[in-house]
């Protein structure tokens, strides 16, 4: 991480945490990923710069604002866009139909493991709303894993603040948190569905 990227979180804080998360979900390239800036949000909170909670929710505000620009451009647009054929777009009629009925038959989990692997996540809003998923099930995957995603890679910065030097020194450290934490709440995600099935919750 460039000296100039952990100043401006420093100096901008809420509104840099929150315009980085932003800008990088809708599309913006950008060479830091989010999970590094919510790593170093962490951090901050932990020297006591930022307040960690108001972290956590900048960054799923974020989060949930380019999420949700991007399913509903993609969901009222779709015809427009596949008539067109932009080039990233390869995917035949059929085959979209055919992973359309699998988001449905597996839903929100899907969505959710797709939204918490790093590099991809973005890309899920647009094939959300290409697919023409429903917006509540669409809405209730964004929140939880916005939730998820925030809430883990800020608490995990705040809780190594007294080893972040492991972590700003050393690309290869950082790149192993960046695949280890994902795989932590999708394990998690999992567990917790495996849980309720064995002691299911009886409605009165």
């Amino acid at each position: 991480m460039t000296d100039e990227f952990i100043s401006g979180i420093a100096q901008y804080g809420y509104l840099a945490v929150f315009l980085l998360v932003f800008l990088q979900e809708i599309g913006f390239p950008s060479p830091i990923p989010n999970e590094f800036v919510l790593l170093f949000s962490g951090y901050l909170s932990y020297t006591g710069i930022i307040n960690a909670p108001l972290a956590i929710l900048t960054a799923i505000g974020g989060d949930l604002l380019a999420g949700t620009i991007l399913f509903l451009l993609f969901y009222f647009f779709r015809k427009f866009i596949r008539q067109r054929k932009p080039r990233w777009l390869s995917y035949p009629a059929k085959k979209l139909e055919r992973i359309s009925l699998q988001i449905n038959q597996k839903g929100t989990a899907g969505i959710f493991i797709g939204r918490m692997t790093p590099f991809i996540r973005g890309y899920v809003a647009v094939l959300c709303g290409l697919l023409r998923v429903t917006p509540l099930k669409y809405s209730t995957a964004l929140l939880l894993s916005s939730m998820a995603w925030a809430t883990c890679y800020v608490g995990i910065g705040y809780f190594i603040g007294p080893y972040q030097h492991l972590l700003l020194n050393s690309d290869q450290n950082l790149q192993i948190l960046l695949i280890l934490v994902p795989l932590i709440i999708i394990l998690l995600f999992f567990l917790f569905q495996f849980i309720k099935k064995i002691f299911p919750i009886s409605k009165q």
